[in-house]
């Protein structure tokens, strides 16, 4: 018997070692995906002339240039303004009735009629004939309904990552902010064009191109706000019931 229940508080306190391992790696601080990682404007190598003059041909020179950004490694500032609303409704509603009659024939000038072998009494077995009558009706309604709204506001710095043949500038960056017990991050990507940078080097996230943009993040407030694996399992689509 003691061996039973040491055998049981072994296993006990091993489940709470188990459940505690894994709740500290659900917490552990985000890292950066380098998937979105800051791009470093290429050297520029200029080839070397001994003419005596002040300024050369090729040399990264720029004295009236537009400052906005349009090279690799150029830094531009995202200004969020993405708002989202959408709603939609179905209403369905479905009502079939089928009535068939086919009456007793008549064969050779008359209607047959008999009875039915075995079946007692007489009185109500006789004058059957061949007339059949079937009907059926089927009634379904169905309706469903479906809203969401979404707003995300804020800034977010990237960088020019490549230079396409037109112009087009492909940006992508993150930002992470640790507060208290959570982090959380922006994550932006997509094409702008040239012509939609300002003067300051901004750009509305509405003026992004094949735009990935994604808000989230992690830690004690985050995991508060997810259902437990148990309780995924009730909702989830394998649930039978």
């Amino acid at each position: 018997m003691e061996k039973l229940k040491g055998a049981m508080m072994k296993k006990y306190f091993t489940g709470i070692i188990l459940i505690m391992f894994l709740t500290g790696c659900a917490s552990e601080k985000m890292a950066r995906d380098p998937e979105y990682a800051a791009v470093r404007p290429a050297a520029m190598k200029p080839q070397e002339y001994s003419n005596g003059a002040i300024y050369q041909a090729g040399y990264d020179i720029r004295l009236y240039e537009d400052p906005r950004a349009r090279r690799v490694g150029d830094i531009i500032t995202i200004i969020l303004t993405e708002q989202t609303d959408a709603s939609k409704s179905a209403t369905t509603s479905l009502e079939k009735d089928t009535n068939n009659t086919i009456t007793n024939p008549t064969i050779l000038g008359s209607t047959p009629s008999f009875n039915v072998p075995g079946v007692l009494p007489l009185e109500s077995n006789r004058n059957n004939n061949l007339g059949t009558s079937l009907g059926s009706a089927h009634d379904f309604e169905g309706e469903g309904k479906s809203a969401q709204s979404n707003s995300l506001t804020g800034n977010i710095s990237v960088t020019v990552v490549e230079v396409l043949p037109n112009g087009n500038l492909v940006i992508r960056g993150e930002k992470i902010i640790s507060l208290n017990q959570g982090d959380e991050y922006v994550r932006v990507a997509g094409i702008v064009r040239a012509q939609d940078v300002t003067s300051k080097n901004t750009v509305l996230s509405t003026q992004i191109a094949d735009a990935h943009i994604s808000y989230g993040g992690n830690g004690m407030v985050a995991d508060s706000n997810k259902l437990g694996w148990l309780a995924r399992f009730f909702v989830s689509a394998i649930m039978p019931f």
